[in-house]
C-alpha cells in the first residue's frame, strides 16, 4: 500500500472504499476497495476531495485478485470443464460439461495451496458427477497478489488441475455361474443387480449365459458372448476359495493381464479384475447381489470412462474402503470410495 497523487493513479487498485455524499440525496459507496483505478474515474475523484489516495501496487509488483481469479481459471481447467464467466471477489468456479468421472491433479493442487494466499478446493478425486455440476472452486486471498507468487503457479502447474472423463456405453456379456443356478437349485438373483447397476450407464446387455462349475463351459461361454460383440464381460458366482469356484481360474485362463484378485474394500474383498486387451473383465463376489454399495460401483464407475485400472488403483482404496451401511445410503454423497 502506498499514497500517491490522484491524478497519478489510472491502473491502481483502491486500498479502500470511497464514500459520495450528496446531502439531502445520497450517502454510500462511490468506489469499491479493489476498484482498478481508469482514466474517467480521477476527475469523480477529485471532485469527491480526493487529491491523494492510498492504492495497491500492480504491475510489475501484484496481481489484483480477479485477475489472480483468471490464471487460477487458466491452470485449473482441463478437459469437459468450464469456469465461471463472472468473477466476484476474486474467486472462480468449475463446473463440467458432461457426465464422468472427476480427476483430479492432487500432488499439484496440494503444491500449489501450499504457496500460500491462495485456495483451490474441489469434490474428492475419481467423484462420478453430472453435467453442470459445480466441482471446484479457486481464489486468493488478498486484494492483491504477489506477481511473483502468480508466476509460480504458472510455472508449477503443466497439466491442469480438474478434468472430467466422460462415460461411455459398452455392450456388456454376464456370465451367470455355479452349479446351483444352473440346475436350478436356487433362484439367480444376481442378473436383475447387474443389469440395473450397468442400465445406469445406459449400457446394452449382448448376452447372459449360464454356466455350471467347469472351466471349459465358463472360457466358452465367454468366447461366445465375445464374438457377439461383447466389450465388457461380467463374470458372477464362484469367487470365493472353494475347491468347486472356479471362476477365478476360468477368468485367468481366458488370458489377457490379470490386475488383481482381491480388493482391500469391504463389501467386495473378493472381486477380480482382469483385461482381456482392452476388455474388461469382472468377477463378482456374492456381496454385490445384496449389498447397496459395494467395490463393483467403485470400479465400474471408473471403467465406463475407459480408464483402464492397475493393480496400484485398486489397492488404493484400502483408504476409505470400508462401507458403514448406513441406514439411508447416500453414495456417492459419503465417504466410501473416497481416498484421503
Amino acid at each position: 500500500m502506498k499514497l500517491i497523487k490522484t491524478v497519478d493513479a489510472e491502473g491502481y487498485v483502491l486500498q479502500h472504499d470511497i464514500t459520495q455524499i450528496l446531502p439531502g440525496e445520497f450517502k454510500g459507496r462511490a468506489f469499491k476497495k479493489g476498484h482498478i483505478i481508469t482514466k474517467e474515474d480521477i476527475p469523480k475523484l477529485l471532485s469527491l476531495g480526493k487529491d491523494h489516495i492510498y492504492v495497491f501496487e500492480l504491475g510489475d509488483v501484484g496481481v489484483h485478485e480477479n485477475d489472480a481469479a483468471i490464471i487460477l481459471g487458466n491452470v485449473g481447467r482441463g478437459k469437459y470443464v468450464a469456469t465461471s464467466s463472472e468473477i466476484k471477489e476474486g474467486k472462480i468456479n468449475f463446473t463440467s460439461l458432461t457426465d464422468g468421472i472427476l480427476k483430479i491433479n492432487k500432488n499439484k493442487l496440494l503444491e500449489l495451496n501450499m504457496l500460500g494466499e491462495m485456495s483451490f478446493a474441489t469434490l474428492p478425486n475419481n467423484y462420478p458427477i453430472k453435467k453442470g455440476q459445480h466441482i471446484a472452486s479457486a481464489r486468493v486471498i488478498p486484494l492483491v497478489i504477489d506477481k511473483k507468487k502468480m508466476d509460480k503457479v504458472q510455472e508449477i502447474i503443466k497439466r491442469p488441475l480438474v478434468s472430467v472423463r466422460p462415460f461411455k456405453t459398452y455392450k456388456v456379456g454376464i456370465i451367470i455361474t455355479g452349479n446351483e443356478v444352473f440346475y436350478g437349485r436356487i433362484e439367480d438373483k444376481f442378473s436383475e443387480v447387474i443389469k440395473r447397476k450397468v442400465g445406469e450407464y445406459n449400457c446394452s446387455i449382448v448376452g447372459q449365459l449360464f454356466c455350471p462349475d467347469d472351466k471349459e463351459i465358463i472360457k466358452q461361454s465367454a468366447q461366445q458372448l465375445l464374438r457377439q460383440g461383447a466389450d465388457m464381460l461380467i463374470f458372477t458366482g464362484g469367487m470365493s476359495v472353494d475347491p468347486d469356484d472356479l471362476t477365478p481360474t476360468s477368468i485367468i485362463e481366458l488370458g489377457g493381464e490379470l490386475v488383481t484378485y482381491g480388493a482391500p474394500v469391504l463389501p467386495g474383498s473378493m472381486f477380480l479384475l482382469s483385461y482381456l486387451g482392452d476388455i474388461p473383465m469382472m468377477g463378482l463376489p456374492g456381496c454385490v447381489m445384496f449389498a447397496g454399495r459395494t467395490i463393483f460401483d467403485l470400479v465400474l464407475s471408473r471403467i465406463m470412462t475407459g480408464e483402464k485400472l492397475t493393480k496400484k488403483d485398486i489397492m488404493s482404496y484400502g483408504n476409505g474402503g470400508l462401507c458403514q451401511n448406513c441406514e439411508l445410503c447416500t453414495y456417492p454423497n459419503c465417504g466410501f470410495g473416497k481416498q484421503g
